[in-house]
């Protein structure tokens, strides 16, 4: 986190480039001005309407900028204008976000309100287009914003530095015309729907996971809202985000900038969306497919013709999860039954194989992961095939010959280690173990190969 000079100094830089950018268009305006007037003159009508009020609207250098989409029978100068006019919150600045921000500047949304409560991480630039190597540590709407503001200085952009919870979302959301939801946990998915629907707004969702990706346009034109879908939240233990599962960077940018369609469309009053529809998109296999959905629901809780939410909720409760993209640390083992990654290093130390000294580590990542990088002498057992036959046979040839080696060695007498990536399937791991093999002790490890990277070996590889 950076300090809170640095933090005024990035403030003050914010300032200073918006207050560069409204001198630059009043510059533009006095040099311009007359053949604006000029140009204002020539445009008659547009769909029967007097154009010289959209045209007085755009100035020379936005009629140019935008001239290959102006001249679209679907957009026009009423078009946009109505883009120029338009107010979008876009939830995340993060892979979905980064992607739709930039289209939608680049189409010349009049204001784009950036909100995340996250700084820029290394990890984030593999799909997290808007942000540079450069900007590590920086709020990520601050990166963004300035990001968009060398792409489109007409654009006003609102920076949210904060994480969007039932006191503060109605304030924020009634601030725009429409909204964007590029999140990646549900908490925040019911928070921003039932904002949208108490604020009558319309919500353009995305999600994407792995080489896969959705997009839909909840409360609109009388179509559904997430509720009417889902009106109860999964399990916490089945949802999986991009931290966790994975993401090709490509398949956030693809449904990112089919959101930045979606919201074009809505702004410029062209009726062919996604409202009532689900686009689904699937890298691998390389085709789309678009399902028709349900209707709204006339008992829907939020939306319906009797809605019993009527104000915000805890969604933190409500899901069983909180609203975060951040990796949910699992707490289901007793103190007894974990140990630190000290006390590991410390068991690793004192395992001497030419000594006949073995420590047992299991390690229940999934290979492709194991390939990436393991602790030296642990055996790869993945949790997905611990239920398998040939996975059982290793693992109990594994265990005998601990065994084995335990009844010779104080030393190897100790517990079998478990360990994954971060301390969570390693603790589902034990259980299951547990079961199996009740004459052995199994322990996990506490925050997985991610804390023993941070806290004792900084060149281990973290992904």
């Amino acid at each position: 986190m950076e300090s809170n000079d640095i933090a005024d100094l990035r403030q003050k830089i914010s300032c200073a480039e918006e207050e560069l950018r409204k001198l630059r268009l009043q510059l533009h305006e006095k040099l311009h001005g007359e053949e604006h007037v000029s140009a204002s003159s020539e445009v008659r009508t547009h769909g029967g309407i007097s154009a010289e009020g959209y045209a007085a609207s755009l100035s020379l250098e936005e009629i140019s900028r935008y001239g290959r989409q102006l001249i679209l029978p679907e957009i026009g100068l009423k078009g946009q204008l109505g883009l120029k006019q338009s107010s979008v919150l876009i939830v995340g600045c993060g892979g979905l976000g980064c992607p739709s921000a930039l289209y939608l500047a680049a189409a010349g949304i009049g204001q784009l309100g950036l909100l995340d409560y996250d700084e820029v991480e290394l990890s984030n630039l593999h799909r997290q287009v808007l942000h540079t190597e450069a900007g590590s540590d920086v709020r990520k709407c601050d990166s963004a914003a300035d990001a968009l503001f060398r792409i489109n200085s007409h654009v006003q952009c609102r920076r949210h530095h904060v994480a969007l919870n039932s006191f503060n979302a109605m304030d924020i959301v009634s601030q725009y015309d429409i909204v964007v939801d590029a999140s990646d946990n549900v908490a925040t998915r019911y928070l921003v729907n039932d904002a949208c629907v108490l604020l009558n707004k319309p919500l353009v969702s995305g999600s994407a996971l792995r080489f896969e990706g959705q997009l839909t346009v909840y409360h609109y034109e009388d179509g559904p809202c997430y509720r009417c879908l889902f009106p109860r939240p999964p399990p916490p233990e089945t949802v999986t985000n991009c931290s966790d599962g994975g993401v090709v960077g490509m398949v956030p940018g693809v449904i990112g900038v089919l959101q930045a369609i979606e919201v074009v469309k809505i702004a410029a009053k062209i009726p062919s969306t996604l409202s009532q529809k689900l686009l689904l998109f699937d890298a691998l296999g390389g085709f789309f497919r678009t399902v028709r959905l349900r209707g709204r629901k006339e008992n829907c809780a939020v939306c319906g013709n009797s809605p019993t939410i009527t104000t915000l909720i805890d969604y933190e409760q409500f899901c069983g999860a909180s609203p975060s993209d951040k990796s949910k640390s699992l707490s289901l083992l007793g103190d007894e039954d974990r140990i630190t990654v000290q006390d590991l290093q410390q068991k690793l130390s004192c395992s001497e194989p030419s000594q006949g000294k073995t420590l047992c580590v299991l390690d229940v990542r999934p290979p492709v992961q194991f390939e990436i990088c393991s602790l030296p002498g642990s055996h790869n057992v993945p949790i997905d095939d611990l239920n398998k036959a040939d996975t059982v046979e290793r693992l109990q040839g594994i265990l005998a010959e601990h065994e084995q080696s335990c009844s010779t060695n104080a030393v190897s007498s100790s517990a079998v280690v478990v360990v994954c990536r971060q301390g969570n399937d390693s603790q589902k791991a034990v259980l299951d173990l547990r079961k199996r093999f009740t004459d052995l002790r199994f322990q996990d490890v506490i925050g997985g190969l991610k804390r023993w990277a941070a806290s004792i070996d900084t060149s281990f590889p973290m992904y």
